[in-house]
């Protein structure tokens, strides 16, 4: 729409901290609607990505799990792939970094967390095997490229050849699910399933648009609370660490909220450690590729937000082995370090 400044250009200019009339100009749609326009559209993108993401995964006998990882997560990686790429063309591609780093806590602590609490999650021995190492090793690869305070065109190489490989054998995966004979749920009528189920094209295309419909939702969502903090008199600070953060990832949250509510929590496991992966190695990667000279990497993410990324990462390994869920009490758990971390983050770099 016309005048309505992107979510990406809003982050970018929160980060550089910009003052004037300009930073308020253009601004089409009321904030509060635009908010309220946001989470509604978030919700129905969200149910739409589950159900037809279940659907597709059923008629080809593939894992409502690998579709998490692979269709899902990707789309609902688009908004921090847009801010990436928009802040390299702009020539402020260190933001690319933190909005990575702060998306992929929000993934691991706030919503696995919640989501756990709000019901104990069971996990397939091939996702303690696979997807949790997976990443485990994304996040140190990252923080292993960027202890020199850059990431560089190799150091880009290097991320997208770890997406890569990781696409790779989801692709295997799923193929060898395909050829698996389908085993109908106990009591299921199948006689007419196919005539009243939807063409292939049909869910395919929903579930497209329901990605779209969650991409634009998080961008109404952001521009909309930004707006509404900075009437409150909030500063740029608490809006950038606040708000946009969460906001941008909210494609996540919704999802995985949509998807424990229907039960589906194979798609909801399955987004969060897909988009874990993928943020860092397939939004991060083509982001430090595209920029002109190197990336930097701020000393205060290095030093806190980055070691906090990989040691919640680190952590869900040996819980998930040992037990092989996550409980309400490691839900607790997961959602106070958060908060904790917002407090103490809030409290000292304002």
């Amino acid at each position: 729409m016309a005048g309505r400044r992107p979510a990406a250009d809003t982050i970018e200019l929160v980060a550089s901290g910009g003052s004037g009339p300009d930073r308020r100009e253009g601004s089409a749609v009321n904030p509060v609607l635009a908010l309220l326009l946001g989470l509604a559209a978030l919700v129905v993108g969200a149910e739409m990505v589950v159900r037809e993401g279940s659907a597709l995964a059923g008629r080809f006998n593939v894992s409502p799990l690998v579709v998490g990882m692979t269709i899902v997560s990707l789309g609902t990686s688009l908004p921090e792939l847009a801010i990436g790429l928009n802040a390299a063309r702009q020539g402020n591609a260190g933001l690319a970094v933190g909005n990575i780093v702060g998306t992929n806590l929000v993934n691991i602590l706030l919503i696995l967390g919640l989501s756990a609490l709000i019901r104990p999650i069971a996990f397939e021995a091939r996702t303690v095997r696979l997807d949790l190492p997976a990443m485990t090793g994304a996040a140190l690869l990252l923080f292993v490229l960027a202890v020199d305070g850059g990431l560089d065109t190799v150091d880009g190489v290097w991320l997208c050849l770890y997406g890569a490989g990781y696409l790779a054998l989801l692709a295997v995966l799923a193929r060898r699910e395909s050829r698996r004979p389908a085993v109908p749920a106990a009591g299921a009528d199948t006689t007419d399933a196919p005539v009243r189920d939807r063409p292939v094209a049909v869910r395919a295309l929903l579930l497209v648009l329901g990605l779209a419909v969650v991409v634009v939702g998080s961008e109404y969502l952001v521009d909309g609370a930004v707006e509404i903090a900075r009437d409150l008199g909030a500063s740029d600070a608490v809006i950038g660490l606040t708000i946009v953060a969460v906001g941008t990832s909210a494609p996540e949250l919704v999802t995985t909220m949509v998807a424990t509510a229907r039960g589906d929590r194979s798609i909801a496991l399955g987004n969060l450690i897909g988009s874990s992966v993928f943020n860092i190695a397939l939004i991060l990667g083509p982001t430090v590729l595209v920029t002109p000279g190197p990336v930097p990497v701020p000393e205060d993410v290095l030093a806190l937000d980055l070691v906090l990324m990989v040691a919640a990462a680190v952590v869900c390994v040996p819980v998930f082995i040992t037990r092989r869920r996550l409980g309400r009490f490691e839900g607790a758990v997961f959602l106070t370090t958060y908060v904790a971390y917002m407090v103490w983050l809030l409290g000292t770099r304002l």
